[in-house]
């Protein structure tokens, strides 16, 4: 084994798949509930954007709380999409593509929400706040995707998708959402810098 095999060998067990494993016995029922009524995973996907969106109009309209409610019955979305495509065994690339796109327009649009929030009450610290959160989210991904495409892992970090909806979800509930813009602000970012460095080190042993 490489150097650079022993070190993706070394990547830590996500939070993400310890949550789909202790929730496995409940996930998958209702992934073949949703099957036996005729859903598809991929319209389950696009259900999760379609609740996204509602987040975003409650947090738009000041109904902070009610669109924490909505994040915890949106979240397991992401989940169930890909329980029910292996349960009816019709995984695919297009899938997991189309799944990937989606969590990233997800998280916009409720960034989104809450700039035009903050736009209303002309809190600059908070608009900048959102944009910084924006970028940790979108640069955690993409560093992600790219340095899978030459090959490397880069599935480590402090805040990783899972992460931010734990974050946020609460946050929203008690009607905090500067704490959540603080923290994606901060760690989403600094979970980008981890996986840059975490694919540095296995450039530099390649």
């Amino acid at each position: 084994m490489s150097e650079v095999e022993e070190i993706k060998e070394k990547t830590p067990w996500s939070l993400e798949q310890f949550l789909r494993q202790t929730f496995k016995g409940i996930l998958d029922p209702i992934a073949a509930f949703f099957l036996k009524i005729g859903l598809t995973p991929n319209s389950v996907t696009i259900l999760g954007v379609v609740l996204s969106v509602g987040v975003a109009v409650l947090i738009g309209m000041g109904y902070i709380t009610w669109a924490g409610v909505l994040i915890l019955i949106s979240a397991p979305m992401d989940a169930l999409d890909g329980s029910m495509a292996r349960l009816k065994g019709i995984s695919t690339p297009f899938g997991a593509f189309l799944d990937s796109v989606t969590d990233r327009y997800a998280e916009m649009i409720i960034l989104g929400g809450l700039l035009f929030y903050y736009l209303q009450r002309t809190s600059l610290l908070a608009c900048l706040l959102v944009f910084l959160a924006a970028m940790g989210s979108i640069m955690t991904s993409y560093v992600k995707a790219r340095a899978e495409s030459l090959g490397f892992s880069a599935k480590v970090g402090i805040l990783t998708r899972i992460e931010r909806v734990l974050v946020l979800a609460p946050c929203l509930l008690f009607n905090i959402p500067m704490v959540a813009l603080w923290i994606l602000a901060i760690l989403g970012n600094f979970t980008a810098l981890q996986r840059i460095l975490f694919v540095r080190q296995q450039a530099s042993r390649s």
